[in-house]
């Protein structure tokens, strides 16, 4: 890279950088660490899919990032606002105009007596744009036959594509959508990331969990979460890389772990190259 674009790329501010981020939920039997130490920059105009099994954190990752809860420790900033330390009205401004969430479930965020339409004029309001062109947004997404259909008339799957219809209107600076394809076909799933990329073109920093293939292969930026920390991180046309939190601690995938059966390791530094091996058997 010339460095005149070196220079440009750290002129960007991030949409969200978090600093050993970690998420606890507890309960009357103990504490239940949904996230730890997870280290992340999400940088305008990305596409950025968050993978991992059920349970490993992933949506617990992105309510954080769409400043609908707060971390139980680390740093959180998502468009420029600390989200630990912010009031509610400010992070209720927030949500409401600059970033753009499709819930798991998208009937959570639906209205029962207001059309397809109404939803998307709604909140494009909120984002102060009264003249967006309702007819395209719902169009991208294949809804635009829909558009006069309440919630109660429309199957999962078109509540869950009028969720990411409302979610991208006006162009909010951050999308967090979490599994926004897992009730879809194959054709209406492409469409919806294909609405996705076009945000992430457009400027806005994307950021979605899917388990699904067809979505982790188009990711610009591939995390993958395991048991609440962020173990490998794949750039496009990249090779896979293991993540080293800010504690140092090297997450190795599943593929490696095994080699490693005590869960200890030997690090060896020769020149430039650092060598993990398995500790030798005591007698």
């Amino acid at each position: 890279m010339a460095t005149a674009e070196v220079r440009a790329a750290q002129a960007v501010e991030p949409v969200v950088e978090t600093a050993d981020l970690t998420r606890v939920y507890r309960s009357a039997t103990g504490e239940t660490y949904a996230l730890r130490g997870v280290d992340l920059v999400l940088l305008p105009g990305s596409l950025t899919v968050v993978a991992g099994p059920s349970g490993s954190g992933k949506s617990s990752l992105l309510t954080l990032l769409s400043a609908r809860e707060r971390p139980s420790a680390g740093e959180l900033r998502v468009l420029g606002s600390d989200v630990a330390g912010a009031s509610a009205g400010l992070l209720r401004r927030l949500r409401h105009r600059r970033i753009g969430y499709v819930p798991q479930r998208a009937s959570t965020g639906l209205f029962p007596h207001l059309t397809a339409g109404d939803h998307v004029r709604q909140v494009a309001a909120w984002r102060g744009d009264r003249h967006a062109d309702v007819h395209a947004v719902l169009d991208a997404v294949g809804l635009a036959p829909r558009a006069g259909h309440r919630p109660a008339t429309m199957s999962g799957g078109e509540q869950q594509r009028l969720a990411v219809a409302m979610a991208l209107v006006a162009r909010p600076a951050l999308v967090v959508a979490d599994e926004p394809t897992a009730e879809l076909d194959h054709a209406h799933a492409d469409r919806v990331l294909d609405a996705l990329a076009v945000a992430a073109e457009e400027g806005s920093a994307v950021v979605l969990s899917s388990h699904d293939p067809r979505v982790t292969e188009r990711a610009g930026r591939l995390l993958r979460l395991r048991d609440g920390v962020l173990s490998s991180e794949t750039a496009q046309s990249q090779e896979t890389v293991a993540v080293i939190d800010s504690a140092g601690r090297l997450q190795l995938p599943p593929a490696l772990l095994v080699r490693f059966p005590s869960r200890r390791v030997v690090v060896e530094a020769d020149g430039d190259h650092v060598r993990l091996r398995a500790p030798e058997e005591s007698g």
